[in-house]
């Protein structure tokens, strides 16, 4: 069963915005999208295409999309933004708070798109500047995490938490862990994913040393899931994922906002931008839905029996 989506759309107006004279220029308005990990894995452009598609545009037609990966290399983020804007694009889409930064200090006029605005804008209500999009409460619900892992698997005790501590976002959600795990009586290992230090970081990932694991929601891991799922399952290690197509990749569980129903809606802000609404002043949508999933065959693999208390919650149930 799948819960009904929520979405509060913080009061706010909008006013013309200057630069969609340069849409009304061209025959054809362009937008830069971005993504950290390689094409075809992400559910961000597949929503986002959904969105402009429900709104009357055909990719080819009426708008153009410049694409740019940076195949998991994270230094690469500043070169391929300053490809696009080089495009003199319309606006710029840009998944998660490290690229929608770095979008942040290559361009103060080109209007940003992006999903979790945590320290980017000066309110939700009227964010300033040239950012908006969606608010992703995922410091709010990771403080589930650890509850339902537990549920699934009673006997865990120390779990490993892959999380990037460069990212500001991620601190909300280390603290939540942090209280969780102190109430429920759960050893932490919090292990880095600064590009660096993640292989040190896996490599630690042991039976002998954890026996759970919990992956934050960092733009920059979900490229990284197939490998994550797949070194969870050879170590037997029941393990929770932020993204919800974990699970149909063979993850145990996943616990997070719907990205593809978000970036769809994330849509019309580049409609609303391209039809001369100025981003300044377009309030930020916060995603209440969250959606818990669960993979039972990955379950029977690992020798674990889901509580059907957990079950008749889940959103969605792989047998």
């Amino acid at each position: 069963m799948r819960r009904r989506e929520f979405i509060t759309l913080l009061s706010g107006s909008a006013f013309t915005w200057p630069l969609a004279a340069r849409a009304q220029q061209r025959a054809i308005p362009r937008i830069g999208y971005i993504w950290s990990g390689a094409p075809g894995a992400e559910m961000s452009i597949a929503g986002l295409r959904q969105g402009l598609t429900d709104r009357g545009y055909v990719v080819g037609r009426n708008l153009m999309i410049e694409e740019r990966y940076a195949e998991g290399n994270p230094h690469r983020i500043p070169v391929l933004i300053d490809q696009l804007l080089a495009l003199s694009i319309d606006v710029l889409v840009t998944p998660g708070t490290p690229i929608t930064r770095a979008a942040q200090r290559a361009t103060t006029t080109v209007p940003i798109v992006c999903i979790t605005v945590s320290g980017l804008v000066a309110s939700l209500s009227r964010p300033g500047g040239n950012i908006t999009g969606m608010s992703l409460l995922s410091g709010e619900y990771s403080a589930k995490w650890l509850e339902l892992l537990t549920k699934a698997a009673p006997t865990l005790h120390r779990i490993a938490v892959l999380w990037n501590p460069d990212n500001p976002a991620m601190i909300e959600e280390h603290d939540h862990l942090q209280d969780t795990a102190h109430v429920l009586g759960l050893a932490l290992t919090f292990l880095s994913a600064r590009p660096s230090e993640i292989e040190a970081s896996l490599a630690a990932l042991t039976p002998a040393t954890v026996d759970g694991f919990v992956v934050t929601d960092d733009a920059f891991l979900e490229p990284l899931l197939p490998r994550l799922i797949a070194l969870a399952a050879d170590r037997r290690l029941p393990a929770l994922y932020p993204f919800s197509n974990a699970i149909q990749q063979g993850g145990l569980m996943s616990y997070s906002a719907n990205f593809f129903a978000m970036w769809r809606r994330a849509a019309g802000y580049v409609d609303r931008i391209l039809k001369g609404d100025r981003p300044s002043e377009l309030p930020i949508e916060q995603a209440t839905e969250v959606a818990l999933n669960i993979n039972l065959t990955t379950a029977k693999a690992l020798g674990l029996t889901i509580p059907t208390t957990l079950l008749v919650t889940a959103d969605e149930v792989i047998e």
